[in-house]
C-alpha cells in the first residue's frame, strides 16, 4: 500500500456524539445528535490524496477519470476569463460552469495544469474514481461516521476540529471563502483556490484540513434509497452567506459520477 504524503494516523475504537441539532440547512440531515460507536480501530490518511499521488496511480494503471471520459467538468466561474464563452451552469448554483477539457490535470480548463500544485488535493474526481484509486492502493474510503469521528479530533460537540471559534484569536485555521460570495474573495487565509494538503495546523488526531479546502468523498449514501453519495468537510468555496458547511458535522450529497473543482478524497485503512 503506498504511503500517503503525510502518513497514517491510527484511531482507536470508541463512541462519540455525531451530528448537530441546529445545522443551518435542515435538508442536509445533520441531526439529531446521537451517540455512535465505532467498534473497530482504523487508520486514516493525515491528508487528502494529492495531485502527485493521483498521478502515480494514473501512471501505474492508465485510469481515465469520469471527467476525462465525459470531456468536461464543473469549474467555479470566478476562475474563468471574462470572455469565456457561455456554457451550461448548474441550476441551483450558477457560479458553477461546465468547462470542456477540465479534469484533474487541468483544474480550470485545458489551458491550466497542476505543475505547481503537486501537493494540493486532486480535484475533479468522482466517487468511482476515488474507489478505483482505493482498490489500486489497497485502501478504502472512510465511512461517514469514521470521517466525523476523525474530524472532531477528540473534541465533543464543537463545530470545528479545533474548537468553538472559526478563527481562534484571529488566526486562520482553514481554507474557505473570505469576503462576499460569489463576487469577492479576499483570500485573507492565503488561498483563493486549493491549498497544500498539509497547510494549516492539524487537529488533535494529527489530521490536516478536515474542514475547508476540498470536499471529501465518504463511502456512505446520503440517505436511504438515494443514489447520492456523501461528501464531508466543505471547501475553499464555502461561505457563511449561503453554505456554512465548513464544520465537523456538515454533509452534502451528490451523484457518484459528479466531479467539480472542489471535490477530492482521503483514504482509510
Amino acid at each position: 500500500m503506498p504511503e500517503p504524503r503525510g502518513g497514517w494516523r491510527e484511531l482507536p475504537s470508541g463512541s462519540f456524539l455525531m451530528g448537530c441539532d441546529n445545522g443551518p440547512h435542515p435538508a442536509d440531515g445533520e441531526g439529531p445528535v446521537r451517540e455512535v460507536t465505532l467498534d473497530d480501530a482504523f487508520r486514516l490518511a493525515t491528508t487528502a490524496v494529492t495531485n502527485a499521488e493521483f498521478a502515480a496511480f494514473v501512471e501505474a494503471t492508465g485510469h481515465r477519470t469520469d471527467a476525462e471520459r465525459f470531456g468536461w467538468s464543473f469549474v467555479f466561474a470566478g476562475f474563468l476569463p471574462d470572455d469565456f464563452p457561455p456554457t451550461r451552469a448548474a441550476a441551483a448554483t450558477p457560479w458553477w460552469r461546465q468547462v470542456h477539457g477540465a479534469d484533474w490535470r487541468h483544474p480550470e480548463g485545458p489551458d491550466t495544469d497542476v505543475e505547481e500544485r503537486a501537493h494540493h488535493p486532486v480535484v475533479h474526481v468522482s466517487y468511482a474514481d476515488a474507489l478505483t484509486y482505493c482498490t489500486w492502493s489497497g485502501a478504502r474510503l472512510p465511512t461517514e461516521a469514521e470521517w466525523e469521528y476523525a474530524a472532531r479530533g477528540g473534541l465533543s460537540g464543537q463545530p470545528y476540529p479545533w474548537g468553538a471559534e472559526r478563527d481562534p484569536g484571529g488566526h486562520y485555521r482553514m481554507n474557505i471563502w473570505r469576503g462576499s460570495f460569489p463576487g469577492r474573495n479576499t483570500a485573507a487565509d492565503g488561498y483563493a483556490g486549493t491549498c497544500p494538503v498539509d497547510a494549516f495546523p492539524s487537529n488533535g488526531y494529527g489530521l490536516f484540513n478536515m474542514t475547508g479546502n476540498v470536499w471529501e468523498w465518504c463511502a456512505d449514501r446520503f440517505g436511504p434509497g438515494l443514489g447520492q453519495r456523501v461528501l464531508r468537510g466543505g471547501s475553499y468555496l464555502c461561505h457563511e452567506s449561503y453554505c456554512l458547511r465548513y464544520r465537523t458535522s456538515s454533509r452534502m450529497g451528490i451523484t457518484p459520477d459528479s466531479s467539480t473543482g472542489h471535490t477530492g478524497f482521503r483514504v482509510a485503512g
